[in-house]
């Protein structure tokens, strides 16, 4: 079998575009490295024409944000047969919305931290100051505010002080209209990687994250914000606990090639999930090379497994 001819596909219109292009262009220097022919994409008016012209053997959309996660990308590509790296459209769609994914994570048996979600009509129906007293009466402090969608840690704030709420929740509508209020949990804050490279989906070593402040945008991909731990200073126990837990969710989620999971590792050594993302990003402070990386992975290697696993169907 001749080698894949892959088109990355990085870029579009979300907040997270320069993102989505730094991570593209990583992945497609990684491929090329490992002998694959590839090309880069943007996703804008050119696409459709371009993936008819070009025939790519097989598309891996390194998009973050609405159209790159949401499954409605990865619809155009099944409509077009082609085949792609990454989840199928259904289940894109459950993991771009936190909600549905802490659902589907807590029905399988996993923790997640006690939430809320709540549509910002709602505080324009029933008046912002109670449904506040009512979310904290009920889930207590510290919390956690975030978009119902969306990644790299836009509008989300940690609340420790009652009277920080309202402003979280202004930043938080910035980014949708929804929001996921849930209790913010004590521990060691742990990503963990899943690649399936054809012998199914295999947790990479889990890095400990710690941060100077919140682990926000900045803290993500501003060199020097954020002290990684690759793998994580955990025990063997533990360790293996995070990684049972990423593929756990992984494969409740019906997730293929590759996934990254994001979760707390509390006081009593229970993994407690915090989200999920389908399209981890490929930068050069992203998660999942740094743990490719620490398991011993030549990443351009490990990509091209990943892609030739994708291509085969």
């Amino acid at each position: 079998m001749s080698a894949p001819n892959v088109l990355v596909l990085a870029g579009g219109l979300s907040h997270e575009r320069d993102v989505s292009l730094r991570s593209g262009r990583r992945v497609a220097e990684a491929l090329r490295g490992a002998g694959l022919e590839v090309a880069v994409h943007d996703v804008d008016a050119d696409l459709i024409p371009a993936l008819r012209q070009v025939e790519p053997s097989i598309v891996w959309p390194l998009l973050h944000g609405a159209s790159g996660e949401d499954g409605s990308v990865r619809d155009i590509l099944e409509m077009m047969g082609l085949p792609y790296v990454g989840a199928d459209p259904r289940a894109s769609r459950c993991a771009w919305s936190k909600p549905v994914t802490k659902t589907i994570v807590a029905a399988a048996g996993l923790s997640t931290p006690r939430f809320v979600t709540l549509p910002q009509s709602l505080f324009r129906e029933l008046g912002a100051g109670k449904v506040l007293e009512t979310v904290l009466a009920s889930l207590g402090l510290p919390l956690a505010v975030k978009p119902s969608r969306g990644g790299s840690a836009l509008g989300v704030t940690v609340v420790r002080e009652a009277e920080q709420l309202p402003r979280a929740m202004v930043d938080c509508f910035a980014y949708g209209d929804t929001a996921l209020i849930e209790q913010a949990v004590d521990g060691i804050e742990l990503a963990v990687s899943v690649v399936d490279t054809g012998d199914g989906p295999q947790a990479l070593p889990p890095v400990e994250l710690v941060t100077d402040g919140p682990y926000d945008y900045d803290a993500r991909y501003v060199p020097g914000r954020t002290e990684y731990f690759t793998p994580a200073r955990l025990s063997d126990e533990d360790s293996a606990r995070v990684r049972a837990a990423a593929v756990a969710v992984h494969e409740a989620l019906g997730l293929r090639h590759l996934s990254r999971t994001d979760l707390i590792l509390d006081r009593d050594g229970v993994p407690q999930f915090l989200d999920l993302n389908t399209a981890p990003g490929m930068t050069e402070t992203s998660l999942l090379p740094q743990a490719a990386t620490a398991a011993g992975h030549d990443l351009g290697t490990l990509y091209r497994a990943i892609v030739e696993n994708a291509a085969a169907g």
